[in-house]
Formats: structure tokens, sequence, C-alpha cells
């Protein structure tokens, strides 16, 4: 009645147990159109077997650094003749470790003499030229950005910070993709628990691919179903480069321009890269503007509905009077006519970020005017309402980080609901159930609600303001440095 279907596990996958043969290698690349077989044959009248697949390999440098100085060889066997010509020879024992190399870009080698496997990195260094940030962009500052080659990420941070002890620790995640990630930090100042957790993290990630470094903080973070995120994303070195010399570590992922730093607090994820390239007194107005944004974008709107629904004898007179009159044309209650029109206001920004820049200025054109104009005109909506979710929709945009801006819609329409059904006490209840969860939360099992929750007052001096360099004298207090102070005497 029914079928049995046989359980096809990695190990199938992989071939973890099939023996390595020409046979088996063969069977592997069968079907792969890029995929090519080669044989040569040296001076010494050695034969050798040459697989790869062309379009992830240097095709060049193995013809020139590889294929013809070997075939004018005169060594006794093929690995010798190798290893006349390139340093980085590796011996291949197993046929998982044969499909590993060849798909990573390596030529895999085969003497049929000798019954021996060899493999030489060829790999075609494809990657994009090093650009401006798209998602942190800044006036005065460093302009360069990640790209999608680790090899390059890791350069990047090694060019601000020439130490020796600017360590690196390399492991793979993802039993399929077997993803490149790299954890580096700076030994002698980070706490080690740091780096040794996220080793044990990563080590134990039992999912199949893992293709960038967004995936990747979701599976080793410590709280799955939080809106916040507990690692820092950016793509730019010299962000990372602040963290790493506080006292944090940073994950670089292959294959992605961003890279993940932590531990984090909430309060982090308000500072600007520009924070510490602009005088002071800016700085510190900028950020306090950022966080008052933020109780902007979530709250207006909620109060707005609030006060129109359960407490307008709050509004002041005059002000009801033009409520009044705005809304004397709307056929929905406050409540369904502020939904709709964050509804409405989510679609076109998710619009034109996947539209074409060209077409996305006619877009905000489009939607911020003649929709806009045409809802209240038709009656749809109150000329306040457009108005409050104008600023708030601008407020949403003062903070640097793209992925709190976007969990902002959940908060909104939560703290929505909240006051359409209890008003000012929903509101109040609200904000005291995201004090609680972001008290409740951690990153890498340190507080993520610090220097509120553990107290840590010397931590003040670089939270709300961004006090003069020559006060910020201690790296923050709940990273638990081993080097506390950031001034070179006073080690």
């Amino acid at each position: 009645m029914f079928r049995k279907y046989r359980l096809t596990t990695i190990d199938h996958i992989s071939g973890a147990k099939t023996a390595l043969s020409t046979e088996s290698v063969q069977e592997a690349i069968k079907g792969m159109a890029d995929a090519k077989v080669e044989e040569h044959e040296t001076e010494s009248g050695q034969k050798a077997v040459f697989y790869f697949i062309n379009t992830i390999i240097d095709g060049g440098l193995l013809q020139q650094a590889i294929i013809k100085p070997l075939i004018n060889c005169s060594e006794e066997t093929v690995y010798l003749s190798l290893k006349s010509l390139v340093s980085n020879v590796l011996h291949v024992e197993s046929f998982a470790e044969a499909k590993e190399q060849l798909m990573s870009g390596s030529v895999l080698i085969h003497d049929p003499l000798e019954q021996q496997w060899f493999a030489i990195p060829v790999e075609n260094q494809l990657g994009r030229p090093i650009e401006s940030s798209l998602t942190e962009t800044v006036i005065y500052g460093p302009k360069d950005s990640f790209t999608e080659q680790i090899g390059i990420n890791l350069s990047l941070i090694r060019r601000r910070l020439p130490l020796t002890n600017l360590k690196t620790e390399s492991l793979t995640a993802g039993t399929l993709s077997k993803t490149s990630v790299m954890i580096v930090y700076i030994a002698g100042l980070t706490n080690r628990e740091f780096v040794e957790d996220v080793k044990k993290r990563i080590s134990e990630i039992d999912f199949d691919t893992v293709f960038d470094s967004a995936q990747l903080a979701e599976l080793i973070e410590d709280h799955h179903y939080s809106i916040f995120p507990q690692f820092q994303q950016t793509e730019r070195p010299d962000i990372c480069v602040y963290n790493l010399s506080i006292g944090k570590i940073t994950i670089l992922v292959d294959n992605t321009p961003y890279a993940l730093n932590a531990p984090i607090t909430f309060f982090h994820l308000f500072h600007s890269p520009e924070d510490y390239t602009i005088r002071w007194p800016i700085s510190s107005f900028l950020r306090c503007l950022r966080y008052f944004s933020f109780f902007l974008s979530i709250m207006l709107i909620p109060i707005y509905v609030a006060l129109s629904t359960h407490h307008y004898h709050m509004i002041p007179l005059q002000i009801l009077f033009v409520l009044i009159e705005s809304r004397s044309k709307v056929p929905f209650n406050p409540f369904w006519e502020a939904v709709l029109m964050l509804i409405v206001i989510e679609i076109i920004k998710e619009a034109s970020v996947r539209m074409p820049v060209k077409s996305s200025s006619t877009l905000g054109v489009i939607s911020g005017i003649i929709i806009g104009e045409a809802a209240v005109q038709a009656g749809f909506v109150s000329k306040v309402l457009i108005v409050l979710v104008g600023i708030s929709t601008v407020a949403s945009f003062l903070v640097p980080n793209y992925m709190v801006a976007k969990g902002y819609t959940l908060m909104h329409f939560i703290m929505l609901v909240l006051t359409a059904c209890l008003g000012f006490f929903g509101m109040i209840f609200g904000l005291i159930a995201l004090f609680v969860h972001l008290n409740g939360l951690t990153s890498l099992k340190q507080p993520y609600f610090a220097p509120f929750s553990p107290l840590y007052l010397r931590d003040w001096l670089d939270l709300f303001i961004r006090s003069p360099l020559i006060w910020l004298k201690r790296r923050p207090e709940f990273l638990h440095p081993l080097h506390k102070w950031r001034f070179g005497k006073r080690r």
C-alpha cells in the first residue's frame, strides 16, 4: 500500500563509505558538463591522470604551472615530479576527501602505476573588487567594505591591526556546504571563553548548508525566538577592528560580505561607525536622536490610536477639532486606519528595495505624493495620520543597524494592537514586556541589557552620549577583557 523509500544519509551523499578508485571518481563526476579528465605523460614515461572542474579552477595556472612543466620532468615518480614543481601537494587517502578537494577548486591527480592520489589547489579566485558599503554609509571615515572572499576580508582587518597576536581559528559549517568560517580575536586581550564558546557552537551545527553569516548567527545564537539580533552584522572592516580592540570576537564567513561581532548589547545597535570620526558633541547629539527616533518609530502611531480611541478627553480642544475634521470622512476606526497605512508603507519600502536604483526614486514620488494624496481625497485615511506615519517611517531609518530597523515593524504592530485594546494601559504593559524581554536576553551568555542590568557605571561614558576619547580609558566591563585599559601606559 505504501512505498518504501530508502533513506539518503549524509554519508551516502558525501561518499564517506566509498573506496577511492578511478571508477568511483569517474562516477562522481558523471553528469557534470564542466568536469574534465586529462591524461599526460612525463619525460620519464610516468603517466598522470588529471581530474578537475574547469569552471572553478584557474585553467591558465593549471596549464602553465603544473601540466606543461610536468611533461618535461624526468623524475622517477609522479609525486617527485609534482614536488619539484609546487610545494603544496596533498596526499588524498579517501574518496570523501577526493570529492571535497575536487569541488573546492583543486586538481585531482592519479598516479596509476603507484596507485596514489594527489590534490593541488588551483582555485579560480573569482570576486568583485573592494567597494563602498551599501548598507552602512558614512560621510566621514573609511569607505571600503568586505567582499565575498574570506581571505580578502581578513586582509582588510590585518591591514588595520598589524599585530602578531591577532589570531584566527578556522572551522567549517554545514554538513554539505562545508563553508569556511574564521573566528578572529586578539590573544591576550579577548576573553578566551568567547572563542571557545563560539568554536563549540559552530562545531555542533548539524545543518546541511550554511551559506550566509546571518544564517550562521541564527544557528548559534542564545535565543532563537527573539526579534532582536544577538550578533552585530556588518560589512565594514573598521567596525570589526573597533570591536576587536575592545575585547570582542569577529566571525568571518566565506561567500558573504557580512561579518559577525559578538557579544553585543541592545545599545550597541544604536552606535554608528561615524560616531568616532566626528566631534564628540555632535556624535552625542546624533546618538540621542537615534534613541528618540527608536521611540517615535514604534510608539507614535500607537499613541495616536490610544488617544483617538480611548483617551480623546486628554487631547487639547483645538487639536481635537482638527482631528475630528480630519477624520470626518474616514470610514474606518483609528486602529484599522493605522493598520492599513502601515501595511501600505511596508509594501512601498519593500518594493523600493527590490526595484532597480533608477526606478526606486520614481516609486517614491508615485507612492508618497500620488497615492497619499489620493487616499486623503478619497477619505480612506486622515491627513493627521499621513503626517504621523511619515514621521514614524523617517524616524525608523535613523538606526544604523538594518536588521533592527526591520524588527521595528513587528514591535510597531504589537504596540498598535495593545493600545487599540487597552489604550495607554496597553502601551505601558507593552513597554514593560519589552524591557523584561531585553533584560532576559544574552549574547554569548553575556547580558544583552548591560550596562543597565547588570549595572556597569563606567560603561555609561559610551552609552547615550559619546564621551571624549580621553575619557574612554577603560574597555567595556561586560566583556571582561584581559587588559582593561585602552591607554598603553596603564596595562
